[in-house]
């Protein structure tokens, strides 16, 4: 299996959800809540993002 570097755009992304899921658990900002345990699926699809630009050449 080959493995490529996600590009910025994609590694971004991934970075501000996993933002808004640590800013939404710790509490610094009001962030309203949609879903039952949001910040857990902010965080996973976070993770899911940033690998599919690992595993996907050119996303």
């Amino acid at each position: 299996m080959r493995l490529n570097p996600p590009t910025l755009l994609i590694f971004l992304i991934s970075l501000i959800f996993a933002l808004v899921a640590m800013v939404t658990k710790l509490g610094y900002i009001p962030v309203p809540r949609y879903l039952p345990h949001q910040e857990y699926w902010l965080a996973i699809t976070a993770y899911m993002i940033l690998v599919v630009g690992v595993l996907f050449c050119g996303l």
